[in-house]
């Protein structure tokens, strides 16, 4: 019979955790500090193992750290209540088997209990809670299954391929990775393939030698070696043209390349990170995806859910972007009423995060007050006609959007003196630069807000601004690069 250990300083854990194995079959020893355990481990050897992580004295990675020296082969299955990505990360590093956090459901501890005695992968029913620093904000069942994924994966080395619509977060996840690897002393580098002409992606990708073109002056390095040793994390993946594809290929197969007009043959030591909004699987029916190509890629994928099914954590992000946004720009934190967090959590945010950021950053600057009122939101959230659109499921004509919102003309009339009474704040306050910040704040707005009722469809955007597309993104882009 198999015998199993559990280690946590909460004698109610360690009995329903060891009624529960009894009641599976197993003989089970319970233990209220790491110390104890491996004095036992002397002359007896468990099966399995489960640890919390916080105990007096020896904590969980050290009795991890000791048990690996001596017993290599037993599955360890760390507890906590106290998680973040680094810790899963750590755990997994260390050697477990797989993490459990706390409160966690006894079905879910046995089935773990029979995956390690079976020697099997273990499944993605454990959870990790999110690393607040690099803005992976939840406590949604979603996300929680995403960052155990993420502290499992970033521990190995293998090619991961993040998915997830547009303005879900897929850098922060790749950033994540990159973080908590073995790689996270080396560069992380990161490409958006679909932000660059396809005539310059070779060269940005994999540098060019002086005289390659016209143009080329100098020796450029591209982004494989200067990600050496580290992640390069290529965003929109979907994007890149075939021919391209499979020079990239031979770099994820063998580890080299050439400059353009190169001679010199480079070999690299980087882990891939890619991501995407598109279905992959159906461009290569198309034939605008190599399969090869996305089965290098394709190793591990992590999904990122949308907005909309994780709702229990947009107040938590909210709250989160208004302080953030409090302290960038020196003014007074706000909050949202009740009121207006109910039609902010409701509506199904089609620009997800990003969106939901960039109206938290908004509203911390133009209202006037601490709260945030009904009255202060955009039409899209107030609006049923408006909020219809904005939250279809398929993309729509310029005419709709500015019929739509010719309705709400008059309603919308307050917002210069908003504007207005910011400034003069500002200015009172003696604070410098108030006519460049407020052109800026006026733009990113104006394009935000067209991008928002669009559902993030730049050309639609552009058409109803009556702008090309390519200022859309240069103006977001010079936006987010002074902010940085």
């Amino acid at each position: 019979m198999s015998e199993i250990w559990i280690l946590d300083d909460d004698r109610s854990v360690r009995f329903v955790l060891a009624e529960s194995m009894r009641d599976a079959g197993y003989t089970v020893r319970d233990f209220d500090n790491a110390r104890a355990a491996l004095s036992v481990l002397a002359h007896a050897t468990p099966d399995v193992v489960f640890t919390d992580v916080r105990m007096p004295g020896t904590d969980g990675f050290q009795f991890l750290e000791m048990l690996k020296r001596s017993k290599p082969d037993v599955p360890v299955i760390v507890m906590s209540a106290y998680t973040d990505i680094a810790s899963t990360s750590a755990a997994f590093r260390g050697g477990a088997f797989d993490f459990l956090p706390k409160p966690f459901d006894l079905d879910a501890a046995t089935r773990l209990a029979q995956r390690a005695l079976a020697g099997a992968a273990a499944s993605a029913e454990v959870v990790a809670v999110a690393d607040e620093a690099l803005s992976l904000l939840g406590e949604s069942q979603p996300m929680r299954e995403l960052f155990r994924a993420i502290g499992r994966v970033a521990a190995t080395p293998l090619n991961v391929l993040i998915t997830g619509e547009t303005g879900t977060g897929k850098e922060l996840v790749a950033r994540a990775l990159h973080q908590h690897s073995l790689r996270a002393r080396s560069p992380f580098v990161a490409l958006n393939t679909a932000a660059i002409p396809a005539e310059l992606l070779e060269s940005e990708l994999f540098g060019h030698e002086a005289g390659a073109f016209t143009g080329a002056h100098k020796r450029h390095i591209g982004r494989f070696e200067q990600a050496q040793g580290g992640t390069l994390f290529l965003d929109e993946i979907g994007d890149m043209p075939i021919a391209l594809q499979t020079r990239l290929l031979r770099v994820l197969a063998e580890g080299e390349f050439y400059r353009v007009g190169g001679r010199e043959l480079i070999r690299v030591d980087v882990r891939v990170v890619a991501a995407t909004h598109q279905d992959l699987e159906q461009r290569v029916l198309r034939g605008d995806f190599r399969a090869d190509l996305l089965h290098r890629l394709d190793v591990v994928r992590l999904d990122i859910p949308p907005l909309r099914a994780r709702r229990d954590d947009v107040p938590l992000l909210a709250q989160s972007f208004l302080d953030r946004a409090a302290r960038e720009t020196r003014t007074e934190p706000k909050r949202f009423s009740v009121a207006a967090m109910q039609r902010v959590q409701a509506h199904d945010w089609p620009g997800n995060v990003r969106q939901l950021e960039n109206l938290c950053r908004r509203l911390a600057v133009i209202t006037a007050g601490r709260e945030i009122g009904v009255h202060e939101l955009p039409a899209f959230l107030t609006d049923p006609q408006i909020a219809a659109i904005a939250a279809g499921g398929r993309s729509h004509s310029a005419e709709e959007v500015v019929g739509a919102a010719s309705g709400r003309a008059g309603h919308d009339t307050d917002w210069p003196q908003a504007l207005r009474h910011a400034i003069q704040r500002s200015l009172r306050d003696g604070r410098a630069g108030v006519f460049d910040e407020a052109r800026e704040l006026f733009d990113k707005t104006l394009l935000e807000a067209a991008l928002e009722l669009t559902r993030g469809h730049r050309v639609e955007a552009a058409k109803l601004l009556g702008i090309g597309r390519n200022t859309i993104t240069r103006k977001l882009g010079s936006s987010r690069g002074r902010r940085g």
